[in-house]
């Protein structure tokens, strides 16, 4: 018993105070954000101004931060084992893009049948698959960060061409069929592809030349010992500063509309709850590991919320009850999906019967010291 606590427990002294206390500084950086665009209410016209093709530029930049250090990290010489494992990229395209939007589409028809701006809000979040802050949940989860970069590419030429189309079919054609209220989606492809350049493409491409650079003058050993651990915390930085950005843009609306955003955040809670059992339950059952399946469970789980809200923003408004619904999507996603890594470590042990934190080192912790 006491052999088997040893690595986690000398995996957690090696972590450093920000990737402890993770939990509690996410919830700092709510607040904070919530307080901001509450009493300076100024600011939030100031960020939505600060705008490039749809794009903000202080949520860009923070998301680059965020993910670059994660991607960076990733050994680009092991990603074809990953392209090599059909179980996992075929469960991952079956869960993201055909069960995802339909569940989402069937929880915000059964929670908000007479809210339909807020309805819809919810369908385009079921329609923008992540690919940006699962690296994030996915690193603190132990997860095969190799397999999640693979993962994260692959839903970003989907996002390009899919997207729109599945935005009809929800939007439009699946509710005439029904019987129900349709609702239409006027988004370019033209927009979902600098989204996704922007949010993947950069960071991908910083991280993929630090690491060739790094290995090709110095040696791997090198870089993972002297690079890494220099580079890691920024990952973290960028996500605080980013919820912080996210809360403040909505704090008048969140804070001053409670029961509207309890009646969003409701389908949102069993959405990430289900999608993550789903992998987690389909991963278990393929046999893939622990590593690929959290990874396969948090991929599914997370949603490209800057997608969402930039195409709620400039399809509908950015008043709409549609941008508002995209808002609550990270609000709700980034304390629930925070927690799920928890349970993840816990499952590791419970039902996979491993130490995540004895496993190889790139499928460990974002932030961990080498010894």
């Amino acid at each position: 018993m006491s052999d088997a606590a040893t690595p986690q427990t000398d995996a957690v002294r090696r972590l450093s105070t920000l990737d402890r206390w993770l939990p509690a500084w996410i919830g700092l950086a709510m607040i904070g954000g919530l307080l901001v665009g509450r009493f300076i209410p100024g600011l939030s016209d100031v960020l939505a101004s600060m705008e490039v093709g749809g794009i903000s530029i202080p949520i860009a930049l923070g998301l680059l931060v965020m993910m670059y250090p994660v991607l960076a990290r990733v050994r680009y010489d092991k990603v074809a084992s990953v392209t090599g494992d059909k179980k996992l990229l075929v469960s991952s395209l079956l869960l993201n893009w055909i069960v995802g939007p339909a569940l989402m589409f069937a929880l915000a028809w059964t929670f908000l049948p007479d809210l339909p701006e807020y309805r819809t809000g919810l369908i385009i979040v079921g329609l923008a698959r992540c690919i940006a802050m699962v690296v994030i949940w996915n690193d603190l989860a132990c997860g095969d960060r190799e397999a999640a970069a693979v993962l994260v590419a692959i839903n970003s030429v989907f996002q390009v061409i899919a997207f729109s189309l599945l935005g009809y079919f929800y939007l439009t054609v699946l509710p005439g069929w029904l019987g129900l209220d349709t609702q239409g989606l006027d988004v370019s492809i033209g927009q979902i592809a600098l989204n996704v350049l922007v949010f993947l493409g950069i960071p991908l491409v910083a991280g993929f030349a630090s690491r060739w650079i790094g290995e090709r003058t110095k040696g791997r050993d090198w870089y993972e010992e002297r690079v890494e651990p220099k580079i890691g915390p920024w990952a973290l930085y960028g996500l605080l500063f980013t919820i912080v950005l996210l809360f403040a843009l909505q704090g008048d609306a969140v804070t001053s509309s409670p029961l509207d955003v309890v009646r969003i955040a409701l389908p949102l809670l069993v959405y990430f709850a289900v999608m993550w059992g789903l992998g987690m339950v389909l991963g278990k059952l393929l046999g893939l590991g622990y590593a690929r399946t959290t990874t396969l469970a948090f991929t599914a789980a997370g949603n490209n919320f800057e997608l969402a809200i930039a195409v709620a923003i400039g399809t509908f408004g950015a008043t709409s009850g549609e941008a508002l619904a995209g808002v609550v999507g990270p609000l709700i996603e980034v304390p629930v999906l925070v927690g799920l890594v928890y349970v993840s470590l816990w499952v590791a042990r419970r039902w996979f019967a491993v130490d995540p934190y004895s496993v190889e080192a790139p499928t460990r912790g974002l932030d961990e010291v080498r010894s």
